[in-house]
């Protein structure tokens, strides 16, 4: 059977711990240095501890290492990886391919699983096919790809792991390719420090100066929603579903990934024998899992299926949540919905006035009709409301939400001088004189073996032969049970060893040949760097997106190219429209004098 593995999110231990409690095969955490979030950093402690907890559940930790690296770094990482090792940690995810002779360094074969980071810009097969002659058991895909895509880079590379962002945040750029905030703010998205250019305000101006878009987002897109292609995606291919959010709350870890666990039971229970989960434990929950109540853009399943029209949130770059209904009424300090939602104090809504996203908090609500803390300015009969923070659903889940054990059968049988009790493979035995039972024991003995506690597991049967007739005190049963939960804790999962990496050549051509298989464009941008150098390179088309498009059916543009982005502060930069390549380049700044410069 083929293991589907999900795979979710870890700002630190605590989101980590409730991840794997909430359904995930494995989880992704970043290390204290080195990760493409350099904000969500974890001490070695800390990750060791996640691999102890996530290991009793076959479930996995991956850690990210996957910036680009400083010459003076290369000591320092090759310790961490060394560290990394010595912890039992499950991959390592990395962009630097000079990493790979750090590997080699370490042990060959390397303690350590290679995982290509989704900023390497894996989006070719013949990408993929390097990654994997150099050592690489799985590639994080670009988030762009089509479902025929992966279909395609599968088919050519069917023994190398595929990865797939299913949910969260996504970025304008090929990822890794991005160069913006570098540029801008000094701030590399290479180097875990993203300053978030994507999510700013632009106007959008033509070559002749004239103003099409005022002040609007116009490079923020929606959040990633796949859970209703997660078959489509299984069947060409990937078995690991990614959730994006190493910054968010652990509330937002334990709704999405309980509710992708659950869909991903369902497609296996409707596959019988074909498909498995990578690790082991059923998860019970106290709430029903619902993606609408948790922090979103809106919802885009972006290019799943190719191309497709409202991709980006221009408006606001802000999560609005679900929608919950319309003002029905204003009256004094208070305002009366329409709709089926039902409403708690503490309750965020917001609205559009205008093209602004405005939001309030609920001091008091009864019923539909709700007292704000500050009656808000612009809300009008008819408004459209959002619930941007869902109090309720808040409240839920800072309680305990989840339980994750896994099931096993035990069964008790008498020995020549005592008694052995199996569970799973392993077994404890005791020497006991036997003494026949005055009064039926069975109950009891089914009681005090399965108290197993605050263990990842639950017994489901207890197997005693019929004429099992014999008394044992309570306090050996007691030992019985702890025996052999501590050996079948002590037995380690079977895992496959990590391939043997290749000899590492170590000069400029190999890594040239990295990024020739990439498929980019260009190589990596240098600060210097002629105008004609992208900053960005955007499968997202902001033509398209504003239905000017003609090679897919949209409207015959009204102005005279090339178009600009401009930023606040006067700052303009060409976009290019490679439509050979069905890409949108955001090109430097034009060195040539006046707000350009």
């Amino acid at each position: 059977m083929i293991p589907l593995e999900l795979l979710a999110p870890a700002k630190n231990l605590q989101t980590g711990i409730a991840a794997i409690d909430h359904g995930a095969d494995a989880v992704y955490i970043g290390a204290p240095r080195f990760g493409a979030r350099a904000a969500a950093g974890n001490s070695i402690e800390d990750i060791e501890a996640l691999c102890r907890y996530a290991h009793q559940f076959d479930a996995r930790v991956f850690v990210t290492v996957n910036t680009l690296i400083y010459d003076d770094e290369l000591e320092d990482v090759r310790q961490l990886l060394r560290q990394l090792a010595s912890i039992s940690v499950d991959a390592v995810l990395v962009q630097d391919m000079r990493l790979l002779s750090l590997f080699s360094d370490i042990a060959n074969p390397s303690p350590l699983t290679l995982h290509a980071s989704t900023q390497a810009d894996n989006r070719t097969a013949e990408k993929v096919e390097w990654l994997f002659q150099h050592g690489f058991r799985r590639a994080v895909l670009a988030r762009e790809l089509s479902v025929e895509e992966i279909a395609v880079i599968h088919r050519q590379v069917p023994q190398m792991e595929l990865e797939v962002f299913v949910h969260g945040a996504l970025c304008v750029s090929y990822s890794g390719l991005c160069y913006a905030s570098e540029h801008c703010f000094h701030r590399s998205a290479n180097r875990g420090e993203c300053a978030q250019f994507c999510r700013m305000k632009f106007d959008l101006l033509d070559a002749d100066g004239r103003e099409l878009e005022h002040q609007r987002h116009l490079l923020s897109l929606k959040d990633l929603n796949l859970s209703a292609h997660l078959g489509r995606l299984i069947e060409v291919g990937a078995t690991s579903f990614k959730i994006e959010g190493r910054l968010k709350d652990v509330s937002y870890v334990k709704n999405v990934t309980a509710a992708y666990s659950q869909l991903l039971d369902r497609y296996i229970a409707a596959h019988p024998g074909q498909y498995r989960r990578a690790s082991r434990g059923r998860c019970r929950y106290a709430f029903e899992p619902d993606l609408d109540r948790t922090f979103n853009r809106g919802y885009t399943t972006y290019f799943v299926d190719g191309r497709q029209p409202a991709m980006a949130s221009f408006d606001t770059p802000k999560a609005i949540g679900q929608c919950v209904g319309r003002v029905k009424e204003l009256r004094g300090p208070s305002l009366v919905v329409a709709g089926t939602a039902a409403f708690v104090n503490g309750d965020g809504l917001c609205y559009f006035d205008g093209r602004e996203l405005r939001g309030f908090r609920v001091n008091r609500a009864e019923g539909n009709r709700l007292f704000p803390q500050t009656m808000p300015a612009g809300l009008a009969v008819g408004t459209l409301l959002y619930r941007s923070n869902d109090e309720a659903m808040e409240r839920m889940l800072s309680r305990p939400t989840a339980v994750r054990k896994i099931p096993v059968a035990m069964s008790l049988r008498a020995t020549a001088d005592g008694f052995v009790l199996r569970m799973g493979e392993a077994e404890a035995s005791i020497r006991q004189e036997h003494q026949e039972a005055r009064t039926p024991q069975r109950e009891n003995i089914i009681r005090q073996l399965t108290r197993l506690g605050d263990t990842p597991y639950e017994c489901t049967s207890v197997d005693i032969p019929a004429d099992f007739n014999y008394f044992i005190p309570s306090s050996q049963l007691a030992v019985l049970r702890r025996m052999v939960v501590e050996k079948v804790q002590t037995q380690q999962p079977q895992q496959t060893l990590p391939r043997p990496l290749p000899e590492w050549r170590g000069d400029d051509a190999s890594v040239a040949e990295s990024r020739g298989a990439s498929g980019s464009c260009s190589p990596p941008y240098r600060e210097g760097a002629g105008e004609s150098h992208p900053l960005m390179q955007c499968r997202y088309c902001l033509r398209h997106e504003l239905g000017f498009c003609e090679r897919r059916g949209g409207r015959k543009p009204q102005w005279r190219e090339p178009l600009f982005l401009r930023l606040a502060d006067g700052r303009r930069f060409r976009l290019q429209f490679d439509c050979g390549h069905c890409q949108m380049n955001v090109l430097l700044p034009s060195m040539q004098g006046g707000a350009d410069a």
